[in-house]
């Protein structure tokens, strides 16, 4: 139950945040926060993450992307249910991924495209614009390889 709760307040963050940047900001404006490092933007993604084959011309762009979040929600989804007893860093992270998958299969499912609006760069250097949704699946599967990590490291020698 603190599996889903923790996937559904990532969705209900994701979308409150994505409605009040469409409310707010001009598509393809921005506002600055922290001049020279952070602004709001708002900008629509028909891509992956982090803009990954935004400039694909493929008609199937949206239905593969939609395909690809529809198999990870499942693979989570089991992933969660097979540990649905244990509340840990690793149930956590998975938590994380599956709020934030929701979240932008949500946005493409309705639109084709994802809102995305926390645009982060330093002088000329400029990471692509993502959202909480994003945030969310990046922080969940640190955790997860940190956990990994973790394992590998205390894991008996083989000899």
């Amino acid at each position: 139950m603190r599996h889903l709760l923790i996937a559904l307040v990532v969705l209900i963050l994701d979308r409150i945040t994505k409605l009040l940047v469409i409310n707010n900001i001009v598509l393809d404006d921005a506002v600055s926060i922290i001049p020279g490092f952070f602004r709001l933007t708002h900008l629509e993604n028909p891509g992956a993450a982090f803009s990954l084959f935004a400039e694909s011309p493929s008609p199937f762009k949206t239905a593969l992307l939609v395909a690809i979040s529809v198999a990870a929600l499942a693979v989570v989804g089991l992933l969660l249910w097979m540990r649905r007893n244990a509340f840990n860093a690793t149930t956590v992270a998975l938590s994380l991924i599956l709020g934030g998958a929701l979240g932008n299969l949500w946005d493409r499912l309705s639109d084709g495209k994802v809102t995305d609006f926390l645009d982060f760069y330093v002088g000329l250097h400029h990471w692509p614009p993502f959202n909480l949704a994003d945030s969310a699946i990046v922080v969940g599967a640190l955790l997860l390889m940190i956990q990994m990590l973790r394992k590998d490291r205390h894991a008996p020698a083989q000899g």
